[in-house]
């Protein structure tokens, strides 16, 4: 089978750049157009199951699992086999009730079901606003949520992936200890058993990053942001920062690798993909927010 470059042959792109493709349309039927074994990574953040309904469409808790249900089944068709699904899905509250519903989990069970959970992270926004306002700002019986999850599914018990790609600049105590001078480290068992071994202290150049993903959601001077104003565009009104895409893509997949967003909204996932050098597919039914989408690519965009 020739490697699929990422164009859907039936389908015009809405645009397309140097490394990926953008389309207007609904992401259960594009999907199918797509072959099989053919997406090195499927980076996502789908419409939450929120009690307000949002003007971008979003389903509700009830009916979550269900609708998203048809949505994997294709998604596990087009993964490679050591392929990875992320999918960033948040919370949401009870009707009228300070009570959380269940349905992200909910969903994460029934994906299990489907895929291997390689791992859950965790997106921590230290900037975002309290809420919800009835039972955190009027009453405050309940403090803000400011962490969502990111669920990372597999195919294969070893899906691609390598920490290395992902490492982070040493703390200043680290440097110390690495450069000698750490005079409180010594091998050995601890009291809570681990066992900490001589080679812990060796320079590989940087620290392996923990699961919680620090991301402050702050764009509103971006270039995106600007130039939606200038054409008096309404942007996207549910971004997520640069970051966490940035991650994956670098942890999950090589220069050349092909990654789709099929619920794109403003189409961040592609801007990342595009400065990495990865191959890139992006679906979204809303034509404005996909229009807007285009500012995050400045001149190299083609319609």
């Amino acid at each position: 089978m020739p490697r699929f470059n990422g164009r859907l042959p039936r389908r015009k792109p809405y645009y397309r750049t140097k490394y990926g493709c953008a389309y207007l349309g609904d992401a259960y039927d594009l999907c199918k157009e797509i072959p099989s074994k053919s997406v090195n990574l499927i980076m996502t953040s789908p419409p939450f199951a929120l009690t307000r309904k949002k003007q971008y469409g979003n389903e509700s808790a009830d009916w979550y699992v269900e609708w998203f249900s048809d949505f994997a089944r294709e998604f596990k068709r087009i993964l490679t086999q050591k392929g990875s699904l992320i999918v960033h899905v948040g919370g949401s509250w009870s009707q009228g009730e300070p009570t959380r519903t269940l349905y992200n989990f909910k969903l994460l069970d029934s994906l299990s079901k489907r895929f291997y959970v390689a791992q859950e992270f965790y997106w921590y926004n230290p900037a975002k606003l309290p809420g919800p306002v009835e039972w955190v700002n009027i009453r405050r019986i309940r403090v803000k949520d400011a962490v969502d999850p990111v669920w990372w599914f597999s195919k294969d018990k070893y899906p691609k992936a390598s920490n290395k790609r992902v490492l982070r600049p040493y703390s200043d105590s680290m440097k110390e200890l690495l450069r000698g001078n750490g005079n409180y480290y010594k091998p050995g068992k601890r009291p809570s058993g681990h066992d900490i071994s001589s080679h812990f202290n060796e320079e590989r150049k940087g620290s392996i990053p923990p699961n919680l993903l620090e991301f402050s959601n702050t764009d509103s001077n971006s270039q995106y942001f600007k130039r939606c104003r200038k054409a008096e565009v309404h942007p996207h009104p549910a971004r997520y920062p640069e970051g966490i895409p940035e991650f994956f893509m670098k942890f999950l997949t090589a220069r050349g690798d092909l990654v789709l967003d099929p619920f794109g909204g403003s189409n961040t996932t592609g801007a990342v993909a595009e400065r990495l050098g990865r191959k890139w597919i992006c679906f979204e039914l809303v034509p404005e927010y996909l229009r807007a989408s285009k500012f995050r690519f400045g001149v190299s965009v083609q319609n």
